[in-house]
C-alpha cells in the first residue's frame, strides 16, 4: 500500500497548505487531497512540483507498506 505522508512532512516544517500552493502554483484543492491522502491516482507532475518546492525526495512524502 502506498501512503502519502505530505501532511507530516509540511507540518514538521511549519509550512501551510496555502503556502505550498503558492510555491508550486497548484490549486489548494488539489494539494488538500494530497495532504489528506485522498488521492486515487498520483499525478507525477504534481509530485514533481511538490518535491521541487520543498527541496525533498519522493520518499520523504510517500511511504510503502505491505
Amino acid at each position: 500500500m502506498i501512503r502519502l505522508t505530505l501532511d507530516k512532512y509540511i507540518d514538521s516544517r511549519g509550512i501551510t497548505r496555502y503556502e505550498l500552493a503558492k510555491r508550486t502554483g497548484i490549486r489548494f484543492q488539489i494539494l488538500d487531497k494530497y495532504y489528506k491522502n485522498k488521492v486515487v491516482r498520483y499525478d507525477s507532475y504534481v509530485l514533481d512540483k511538490i518535491c521541487a518546492a520543498l527541496s525533498c525526495r519522493i520518499d520523504d512524502i510517500m511511504e510503502y507498506s505491505e
